[in-house]
């Protein structure tokens, strides 16, 4: 089970990867929600995240994320790693972290993090996070699932991550599509222990 880190996890940054998943929308969204509660985050897009940040979204580059987030909130809080230099801060166990989120996370991510071959900066920092027993929430949205998807988050699972699905609710009545991404994020953000006013709680 993951530990609590010694020095209190609220003055940590989060990891936060976005890969080539299905999902742009809520990776922005999260985000974005991450900033507002002035919480540090380390952020990590593979080339295939860019992608989809662009064809789901219309946001082409680091800029568009910029600009999507606002740059003085972007700048304050967030620092970019590049995936490809597995040398950077989240590759260390040694450099502490709040624990660290892939939203979305494909399933080839998965399986690369299940057979634990860190082939780049994504899939070493979440290496790292497991080993150092901290909180790895993945966001997968891939459907339906093969056997091989199923025992892939099963062992990690096992491992201490948390499989948390892009699957929304319907109990709370959502009247937008913002209200179906909004559930997801909230139930992200309870795993990193960030407090929120996002989405609308059973009552």
């Amino acid at each position: 089970m993951p530990r609590t880190p010694k020095t209190p996890a609220v003055g940590l940054p989060i990891v936060f990867a976005l890969t080539g998943a299905s999902g742009a929308p809520y990776a922005i969204r999260l985000l974005d929600a991450l900033v507002e509660a002035k919480r540090d985050v380390w952020l990590i897009v593979s080339a295939h995240g860019y992608r989809l940040l662009q064809t789901e979204s219309d946001v082409a580059d680091l800029d568009g994320l910029r600009l999507a987030i606002g740059k003085k909130r972007f700048d304050a809080h967030v620092r970019v790693f590049d995936d490809g230099d597995r040398g950077a801060a989240p590759a260390s166990g040694s450099v502490l972290t709040a624990g660290m989120v892939i939203c979305p996370c494909s399933m080839g991510t998965v399986a690369s993090i299940a057979a634990g071959t860190s082939r780049s900066l994504v899939e070493r920092s979440a290496d790292v996070t497991l080993k150092e027993r901290r909180k790895l929430v993945l966001v997968p949205r891939e459907t339906p699932l093969s056997a091989i998807h199923l025992e892939n988050m099963l062992r990690l699972t096992r491992a201490g991550a948390v499989v948390l699905p892009a699957a929304p609710a319907f109990y709370h009545r959502p009247k937008s599509m913002e209200d179906l991404i909004d559930f997801v994020v909230a139930r992200v953000l309870d795993q990193l222990d960030v407090e929120h006013a996002v989405g609308k709680r059973w009552r």
